[in-house]
């Protein structure tokens, strides 16, 4: 099929803009999103949209801008974080909001594409995100019916394209621009190079034309980095007892582990890894290898961690898509997830996304990490900012995963949890703290190992 091929977003998108229409916008952050094509939509004025995508970008950037412009009415995402109009909207009730786990997200776009309609998965299964919705048992364990998704429009970014439609990302571009692209009814992509039919070569094809219906040729291109991150600059701003945090946990690693680090003090658990350890760092935006961070005149904007930092990729190291991406996740092939936590029960229950008037910023990728890697372990401040335990008896806030956490490290302590609702065993007592000190500060109850580490 011939494709409708412009350099003005205007002729591309005029007659498919209409109020009330459901958009899926592919990127990640601000990285690999058709920024062109949004401002298209944000200047058209048309209202009542349901957007769906990771996130929304940053308040004045990305699918903020439509925010802004009080044009979405509804939000199908998995990540709010640091976009505080974001969350206005929603605590406010101004902003209908679908929280979806980011696997489960990427998963529901590629079998709206594929013309599956729901599938079963154990993501999210326990929490408020799988509350009235139809579980089964296979092979003994319990699984989440989702239903998949499909869209009026679908924007996307793509590298490369040619004449025919088909397409080539770049780097960490990739992450949701697959997925977004086969679940709309009308596909519009933006790309950064255009080529004559037949220059890429069908081996470098990431997604085939059949998908894409107009392509905008434009090189016009802010390409913002959310959080330029260079190396040596990473561990700026945090404290000793954080430091210690992620030295601890790097203990965990074991040659030839595959390891996924959530954001925040996990990102820091790279830096203290023995030399002689083989460790390959999964981010779950689509890369296997993660590199050190970058100098500052290498940095890259189609190349980020989950925390939308800048990295580099290590030698060996590939790219996929977000689907791709939390595949290998749920299918048990990342060997430990470190991740950070609000609150974690006795019985290994962790809360990590929400506190329910106040904040929301999206279970991302976490609620996937804890139900199908290998080992968990969670990295938290032993008390909150006005000093209540976190390390409670049974969480307050909304679950991210069900007795899910292995490991619990604090800035005070060590806790392993023990088997079938066993509880909590303090194995090792964290530099400038004691016993004393941990009792008083531990809602949980726990035992102590007969060989603790002080």
């Amino acid at each position: 099929m011939k494709k409708n091929i412009s350099s003005d977003s205007n002729r591309l998108l005029g007659d498919k803009l209409k109020d009330g229409i459901t958009i899926a916008a592919g990127g990640f952050g601000l990285c690999g999103i058709p920024e062109n094509l949004i401002k298209t939509i944000a200047e058209s004025g048309i209202k009542d949209l349901t957007i769906i995508g990771n996130n929304m970008g940053t308040d004045d950037k990305g699918m903020g801008l439509l925010l802004k412009n009080n044009q979405v009415s509804k939000v199908v995402a998995s990540f709010v974080g640091d976009n505080k109009e974001f969350e206005r909207q929603v605590i406010e009730g101004l902003l209908e909001l679908e929280l979806c786990p980011q696997g489960t997200l990427a998963e529901k776009l590629r079998a709206g594409g594929a013309g599956i309609p729901a599938f079963f998965t154990k993501t999210a299964l326990g929490t408020v995100l799988a509350t009235n919705k139809p579980t089964q048992t296979f092979d003994g364990s319990e699984y989440v019916l989702e239903h998949s998704i499909k869209a009026d429009l679908s924007i996307i970014k793509s590298h490369v394209s040619d004449e025919a439609g088909n397409l080539r990302f770049r780097k960490t571009a990739r992450n949701f621009n697959p997925m977004i692209a086969t679940c709309g009814e009308i596909c519009v992509v933006e790309c950064e190079e255009f080529m004559s039919e037949g220059l890429i070569d069908p081996d470098d094809v990431h997604l085939p034309g059949i998908y894409v219906d107009s392509i905008l040729i434009d090189n016009h291109y802010e390409k913002t980095i959310e959080f330029p991150t260079t190396f040596g600059h990473e561990m700026s701003g945090n404290t000793p007892a954080r430091e210690n945090m992620a030295k601890r946990a790097s203990l965990e690693l074991k040659d030839g582990n595959y390891v996924n680090l959530g954001i925040g003090i996990p990102t820091l658990v790279a830096n203290y890894v023995e030399k002689d350890k083989n460790i390959i760092f999964q981010s779950e935006n689509g890369l296997l290898g993660i590199g050190p961070f970058p100098k500052l005149e290498d940095l890259d904007a189609d190349l980020i961690n989950a925390g939308k930092q800048t990295i580099s990729a290590a030698k060996g190291s590939s790219f996929f898509s977000s689907a791709d991406s939390f595949a290998m996740i749920r299918g048990g092939h990342i060997d430990i997830s470190i991740l950070g936590g609000l609150e974690v029960s006795e019985t290994g229950d962790l809360a990590n996304f929400m506190i329910p008037g106040k904040m929301v910023k999206g279970p991302g990728g976490a609620m996937d990490l804890v139900s199908g890697v290998k080992k968990v372990v969670v990295l938290l401040e032993h008390r909150s900012k006005n000093g209540a335990s976190k390390i409670l008896k049974q969480c307050k806030l909304p679950l991210t995963g069900k007795g899910v956490v292995d490991l619990i490290i604090t800035d005070l302590a060590v806790f392993k949890v023990l088997p079938d609702n066993g509880g909590l065993l303090l194995t090792e007592i964290m530099p400038s703290s004691d016993l004393e000190k941990i009792k008083q500060y531990t809602e949980a109850k726990f035992k102590i190992a007969n060989d603790l580490v002080s």
